[in-house]
C-alpha cells in the first residue's frame, strides 16, 4: 500500500474508509456541509495544511463541488492540492437507489481510479517523491497513562487540551488522537505535556 504524505480532505466517513483501504494516509472526512458552519475543523484544516499540506478529494457532483469551492477560499492555496475523480455512474453498494445527479461519490471509485486521482494530483508518495521524517506516534495508552482517557475526570483533560491546542472541543477520543498525531508526534507532544505539568 502506497503512503501518501499530505492530508486528504473527503466529504463523509464512507469516503475515508474507501481511501483508507486504497492507500497508506491521514484521511480527514469534514461531514458534508457541515463544514460550511465549523470555524474550529476550518482552523484545524489550516494548520494541518501548514503542517502535511492537503489534498482535496471530493465527489464529481455539484454538492462536493461547492465543498470543494469553500475549503478553496477558505484554505491557503499553496499548501492544498485538487484530487478529481471522473463522472461514472450508478450507485455505492450500501445505497438503495443512485445520488441526485447518478454518479458514483468517492466511496464508489475502484482503488486504481483513486490512485490515479491523487498522482495526477501531485500527491507525495513517500519514499517516491520526497523523504518523509516519521514521527513516533501517540497511542492511546499513552492518553491513558496522561489522564485523557478512562478517568473520572478525563474528559474535562481532554478539553482544556484541546482548547490550549486550538483544536475543536467536540472531538472524539479517535479524532484528538488523530490530530495531536498529523501535528505534533509523540515525543513533541509528552515534553509540551510534562512542562505544562511541572508549571
Amino acid at each position: 500500500m502506497r503512503k501518501v504524505r499530505e492530508v486528504i480532505v473527503v466529504e463523509g466517513r464512507y469516503d475515508k474508509n474507501t481511501l483508507r483501504q486504497t492507500v497508506d494516509a491521514a484521511v480527514f472526512p469534514v461531514g458534508g456541509f457541515a463544514v460550511f458552519n465549523d470555524k474550529e475543523q476550518l482552523a484545524l484544516l489550516r494548520r494541518l495544511a501548514e503542517e502535511r499540506g492537503l489534498i482535496v478529494l471530493t465527489d464529481s457532483d455539484g454538492a462536493g463541488f461547492v465543498i470543494r469551492n469553500y475549503l478553496k477560499g477558505a484554505l491557503p492555496k499553496d499548501r492544498v492540492k485538487q484530487a478529481y475523480i471522473p463522472d461514472l455512474y450508478g450507485k455505492e453498494r450500501r445505497k438503495r437507489k443512485a445520488g441526485k445527479e447518478g454518479k458514483l461519490g468517492v466511496e464508489g471509485m475502484r482503488p486504481e481510479v483513486l490512485l490515479d486521482a491523487l498522482e495526477r494530483a501531485g500527491a507525495t508518495f513517500e519514499g517516491e517523491n520526497a523523504p518523509v521524517t516519521a514521527k513516533k506516534p501517540l497511542t492511546k495508552a499513552d492518553l491513558y497513562g496522561l489522564g485523557l482517557t478512562g478517568g473520572q475526570d478525563s474528559g474535562e483533560k481532554r478539553r482544556v487540551l484541546l482548547r490550549r491546542l486550538a483544536l475543536p472541543e467536540h472531538m472524539s477520543v479517535s479524532a484528538m488522537l488523530e490530530a495531536l498525531n498529523l501535528l505534533y508526534g509523540r515525543e513533541e507532544l509528552l515534553s509540551l505535556l510534562s512542562g505544562e505539568q511541572q508549571s
